[in-house]
């Protein structure tokens, strides 16, 4: 009797454990927005009913933009599918979803400025809430994914994007597409690297018909990374990119570092003081035709290691490694590109060096 107990409890918890991760894992309900408004609460494009989007509560000047939409001159884009909403002046979306309370999650959307100039997007799960900015555009489509991390506080969470932005016309604002989550995993150090996460397998939702990668912004204030262990520290966002669309040195994952020495990655590890210490990483290119020279300047405390790059845009990679003695505790570990590079297909998508399988190990133990 106590073996069938425990084969029912294990089998209970299994299914648990399944619906949660399908439940959690991709887009959020109607977060495509194809799903739209009767033609009886519209106002032109302007959306009149706040849940009037099958999924979601509007507040302010939100607009239900057809791809191919014509606002003067400029053709509005979407994409994925035939839909998405524009956000005007103080504007948000919101949306309640069944969480597991004290999960991390990251989500995962596109967005595309319009008319504004200096656009950005306040995301939001209370307590937690960032602020990220899209004034700069990295892919020739004028379309970017970005991820934004939260810890769950209760069973619910109220995701809320809204924009802050006061300008003269009330539709200028950013348009949002393709909302998802995913839910994250914190990774621990092992006796194998004492950073974790090297690898980078952790990270956001990755939509499975992008191919531009999701963008990682700086989290200077914010507690939670969608790129678990790693901090974004610089004024320019990092890029993760997928096996299934790019070049990648190791697993199913790596990092593309987009915006010159304004794009940096960091983690702090924990040392010991006098200890001698190997930080080995590949740098290579993510077949993306981002070509050229390229350098990743890696620093280990203050210690600094200029890897040069020759790319070719079609994938390939080599291996580096740094070889340290620690001064402190904590050293911090951090890349970041010397220099800006273009697609060469386009002359307009920012790109760069990918670095993947980053270890951190003492020297007794190589």
């Amino acid at each position: 009797m106590k073996g069938g107990s425990l084969s029912f409890l294990l089998v209970l918890l299994i299914a648990t454990i399944t619906s949660v991760l399908c439940f959690s894992d991709g887009m959020l309900p109607n977060g495509d927005f194809e799903l739209g408004p009767k033609p009886s609460d519209m106002k032109g494009t302007q959306v009149i009913n706040k849940k009037a989007i099958p999924s979601w509560e509007l507040s302010g000047f939100v607009e239900y933009i057809k791809s191919g939409q014509k606002q003067g001159d400029m053709l509005l884009v979407v994409p994925a599918g035939k839909f998405a909403i524009r956000l005007g002046n103080e504007a948000s979306i919101k949306q309640r979803l069944n969480v597991t309370k004290g999960m991390y999650y990251s989500l995962t959307f596109s967005a595309a400025r319009t008319c504004a100039q200096d656009e950005r997007l306040n995301i939001s799960v209370a307590p937690d809430s960032g602020v990220i900015p899209i004034q700069t555009v990295y892919s020739s489509s004028g379309w970017d994914l970005y991820a934004w991390a939260f810890q769950a506080e209760s069973n619910v969470a109220e995701i809320v994007i809204h924009n802050p932005g006061e300008e003269e016309d009330p539709a200028c604002g950013p348009l949002i597409d393709g909302v998802a989550i995913k839910a994250l995993y914190p990774p621990r150090p092992t006796n194998k690297n004492i950073l974790k996460n090297g690898g980078f397998e952790e990270g956001p939702y990755v939509l499975p018909n992008a191919t531009t990668g999701v963008l990682v912004p700086p989290f200077i204030e914010d507690d939670h990374s969608p790129l678990p262990a790693w901090m974004i520290e610089s004024l320019k966002a990092i890029k993760y990119v997928d096996v299934e669309h790019f070049s990648v040195p190791q697993g199913r994952r790596a990092v593309e570092l987009v915006a010159g020495k304004e794009s940096a990655i960091a983690q702090v590890a924990r040392t010991v003081v006098g200890k001698t210490y190997v930080l080995s990483f590949a740098v290579g290119d993510a077949n993306n035709a981002c070509q050229g020279s390229m350098i990743v300047e890696a620093f280990a405390g203050k210690d600094t290691l200029k890897v040069p790059y020759e790319s070719r845009g079609k994938g390939g990679f080599k291996r580096a490694s740094l070889r340290f003695v620690a001064v402190s505790t904590r050293t911090r570990v951090m890349f970041y590109s010397t220099f800006y590079s273009m697609r060469s297909d386009d002359f307009s998508s920012l790109c760069g060096p990918v670095i993947d399988d980053v270890k951190l190990l003492s020297a007794r133990k190589l």
